[in-house]
């Protein structure tokens, strides 16, 4: 449970966080940029993001897809 604790105290901002998770979204990382990601970021910002990126895509499919059958 203490690393749950010392991980939420990553310091790295919601901003880096979102891009990290935009760029997991596409699949294209660098080493060097994972492994600097992995140690920073906070890992509630990633859930949170996680699930905004995913509602976020799914809302655009379903525009997509509305459009296309009308």
């Amino acid at each position: 449970m203490s690393d749950l604790k010392k991980a939420s105290r990553r310091k790295m901002s919601f901003g880096a966080t979102v891009k990290a998770v935009l760029w997991g979204f596409f699949g294209v990382r660098k080493k060097k940029d994972y492994e600097s990601d992995a140690a920073g970021l906070n890992p509630i910002h990633v859930v949170i993001a996680g699930v905004i990126g995913a509602i976020i895509f799914i809302v655009i499919l379903i525009t997509i897809v509305k459009l296309v059958v009308a």
